[in-house]
């Protein structure tokens, strides 16, 4: 059996539990620089408001109905995430993080009532974090993800919890789920499905396998037969990322080299402390600006460097040396940039790695990295960084930023008795 834990409404969710008041309220998150709507809370769903909409152009809507809006809070949802992953872990051996707010638990061999084992870890994850969650339990990853769905529609009667686990509650959640809202299915495959009249994720499993094969490939088939409760989908090691990228829209025009300089640094170390989180070193990287594309008037130009490093590294001192030497390549005087990034990728693993004779990154560095990481992790900002870096943490639009309550210890939460 498995079970796919799902945290309600998770952005919005953080920001309740340090503000009770916002409880009932409709509730919106904004993606950086206070772009766009990239989470809403059922309340807000239901006034209609569309996951990526421009926040600017929902401002009305905002203050008719009431709308409490945030920016993007990051620091504050991971290390949220992480509390409930850590406790969810208790339960089982196995566990894989699907994102920042689901995770599938292996929970083969565990013989108590699942039922029952659900609302245990909800209790204890809520009780925990102040954080709701919903629980799907099944024979296989598609029909616990299934599960998930039904314990989130109908929280009164399922409680939170809802298991799958004999094959009359297979078929009835099978015929009331829609084929576009099968996990992993896609827009696309879902408008081929109903072409040939297949509305509901039983039409789908009851398709030939040959016409599953031919329209959706070997994962359309492999989802098929998940969901006839054949165990096809197993549990995904958490595997290292390949590239690793940070990109931003700056939140004005930058022209000079120093300004762009500034943010290209910032980015590369952003980027290599993620490299060395992971022990990987990095052999490629590439450093890309764009103009503003929508200023027609002015010079457009989207220049981008792929820089061979002579040799592996994670140092930032190293890799902000390199990204700065593809900089003055492709940065041209008299233009306005809106918009640049750097990308890390061709990895090695520090411990496959075989130093080279004639070319190698400086030893001094690892020390000095870990003691510059270790720090920052301690105090949960960037305390030591580049003298070439701007003192401001990120140049962000975040009009509507909470505080850092369980990353900062100057804005942990008061309570007033």
């Amino acid at each position: 059996m498995y079970a796919l834990v799902d945290c309600n409404d998770f952005y919005a969710s953080c920001e309740r539990v340090f503000n009770p008041s916002l409880n009932g309220k409709p509730v919106v998150v904004l993606s950086n620089n206070d772009g766009c709507v990239i989470a809403r809370s059922s309340e807000a769903k239901s006034l209609g408001i569309p996951m990526g909409t421009p926040a600017f152009e929902s401002e009305s809507v905002f203050r008719r109905n009431d709308v409490k809006v945030f920016s993007a809070n990051f620091p504050l949802y991971g290390d949220m995430s992480r509390r409930v992953m850590s406790l969810l872990a208790n339960f089982t051996p196995e566990q894989e993080i699907y994102s920042i707010d689901e995770c599938f638990l292996n929970l083969e061999g565990i013989n108590v009532d699942l039922q029952q084992y659900g609302l245990q870890m909800k209790s204890q994850v809520e009780k925990g974090t102040g954080i709701p969650i919903s629980i799907g339990i099944a024979p296989t990853k598609a029909l616990a993800k299934v599960a998930n769905r039904i314990a989130k529609k109908f929280p009164r009667e399922a409680g939170g919890s809802y298991v799958i686990d004999t094959e009359e509650k297979r078929i009835k959640a099978l015929r009331w789920l829609k084929v576009e809202d099968i996990w992993g299915v896609g827009r696309r495959n879902a408008k081929k499905l109903y072409a040939i009249g297949a509305t509901k994720a039983l039409d789908f499993v009851q398709l030939p396998e040959s016409w599953v094969l031919k329209s959706m490939t070997i994962t359309g088939l492999h989802l098929q037969k998940d969901l006839k409760g054949i165990p096809t989908l197993e549990m995904v090691p958490v595997e290292k990322k390949m590239s690793i990228a940070t990109t931003r829209t700056f939140e004005t025009d930058l022209r000079s080299f120093d300004e762009v300089r500034e943010r290209i640094t910032t980015f590369t170390a952003m980027s290599a402390e993620k490299l060395r989180e992971q022990r990987s070193l990095c052999k490629r990287m590439v450093v890309f600006l764009e103009t503003n594309r929508f200023k027609e008037t002015e010079t457009q130009y989207y220049p981008s460097i792929q820089i061979k490093l002579p040799f592996p590294t994670n140092s930032t001192l190293e890799l902000v040396k390199f990204a700065n030497i593809g900089l003055k390549q492709i940065h041209r005087k008299n233009v306005y940039f809106k918009r640049g990034g750097v990308i890390l990728t061709d990895f090695v693993y520090t411990n496959e790695y075989q130093p080279s004779l004639f070319f190698n990154s400086n030893p001094r560095h690892k020390k000095l990295m870990e003691a510059i990481d270790g720090l920052n992790r301690k105090y949960h900002k960037e305390v030591i960084r580049l003298a070439t870096q701007d003192m401001r943490k990120h140049k962000m639009r975040q009009e509507h930023l909470s505080k850092h309550f369980t990353t900062d210890i100057n804005e942990i939460l008061t309570v007033v008795l």
